[in-house]
């Protein structure tokens, strides 16, 4: 076997990278990471479901990921070496990792890029071609800044933070370490802040700014607004997909994550570890304890106590939802049902006063 991208790694080297243990071959060269349908003989996958478990004797990978507790046995005969991991699908993502390592687009400040006055750059930082950074920008060590991005004046960007093509961090925004901001996202747009002025609308300043903790991914074409006073806040770990718009003062938890097209209104508070499913939409001022669940297309205009799973609109507990969608398809024969109790019942009330007439006639 010949390697065609010039990575390739022995299991033994990919079982300790992610605290796993080998069985079977430890030297065999493996030089991709595949899904386990197509995974070959050149390729590493991971089977965690029962699903892919019972087909385990019918894989021809390289290896495979297994869950520590698999009790299939191992003979080595359909494919060379497995690694046992207590949880397969973190490993197999790590692994991924190693075959494809970050690469730097280029290197050092291009000379196209614009930069202002009192600019701080660390070590081995790269900013390419049309970038922008405003006076008095802090850029962290191993900062990427790739072409058309827009820092402005006093943005800090934490170490080892990449900021992908067109990106907007407006005014005095703070980015920590290890941050991912994807294409088209801005940070730190005005919020939507205005005081009625007769017919018209008078524009409240945004004096805030937006502050991005440690370990964040944000996804491509978010906007995440600046704070009225104070800072809008997105903590540390949190994961957000593309096209989310988070609002002024909105406060976001640790390791929480915001799935597309969500939307959250002004200063609601997200506690941590909380999953807003997408196109949910979070009315203002409320708060979602820690470790809440709102479900996909969910209008949540109340708070959400820790813990609790919660879909629809209004939201509700989300099994009771369950039980409101099984009964909608049925909601056209019942009202069918209803117009013919109706009508009997009319029927009925009529032959009474039919009847009644007729004994007082006698």
């Amino acid at each position: 076997m010949t390697d065609p991208e010039g990575i390739s790694i022995p299991v033994f080297q990919l079982a300790d990278a992610v605290g796993g243990e080998v069985e079977g071959d430890p030297e065999r060269l493996v030089y991709r990471g595949a899904p386990f349908d197509h995974a070959d003989e050149t390729a590493v996958t991971f089977a965690e479901t029962p699903a892919l478990l019972k087909k385990l004797p019918d894989c021809r990978a390289g290896a495979v990921v297994v869950p520590k507790s698999c009790a299939q046995p191992f003979d080595g005969k359909t494919f060379p070496a497995r690694i046992r991991h207590e949880k397969p699908r973190l490993a197999f993502a790590k692994i991924m990792a190693m075959f494809h390592p970050k690469k730097r687009p280029f290197a050092g400040i291009s000379p196209e890029a614009s930069i202002g006055r009192g600019v701080s750059v660390g070590s081995e930082t790269v900013v390419g071609p049309n970038a922008f950074v405003g006076n008095r920008a802090v850029l962290g060590d191993r900062v990427v800044i790739y072409p058309g991005v827009f820092v402005g004046d006093d943005v800090s960007i934490g170490d080892d933070t990449q900021i992908m093509a067109n990106v907007t961090v407006m005014d005095g925004c703070i980015i920590g370490c290890r941050v991912i901001i994807h294409a088209g996202t801005v940070i730190g747009s005005d919020g939507f802040g205005f005081a009625p002025d007769g017919d018209a609308h008078y524009k409240i300043p945004q004096a805030g700014i937006v502050e991005i903790g440690d370990d964040v991914e944000i996804g491509a074409c978010n906007t995440i607004d600046r704070a009225t006073f104070g800072s809008t806040r997105i903590g540390c770990g949190v994961k957000t997909d593309n096209m989310v718009h988070i609002a002024h003062n909105v406060r976001v938890g640790d390791h929480s994550l915001i799935v597309a097209q969500a939307g959250i209104a002004g200063s609601v508070q997200i506690g941590n570890r909380v999953t807003i499913a997408g196109q949910a939409g979070i009315a203002g001022h409320l708060v979602i304890g820690d470790d809440a669940i709102i479900g996909p297309r969910a209008g949540v205009v109340r708070n959400v106590d820790s813990g609790r799973v919660v879909s629809g609109t209004p939201d509700m507990d989300h099994r009771l939802w369950l039980r409101v969608q099984r009964a909608i398809p049925g909601l056209p024969g019942l009202a069918k049902q209803v117009q013919e109790m109706e009508k009997r019942l009319r029927s009925l009330e009529q032959a009474s006063g039919e009847n009644n007439d007729s004994i007082t006639d006698r």
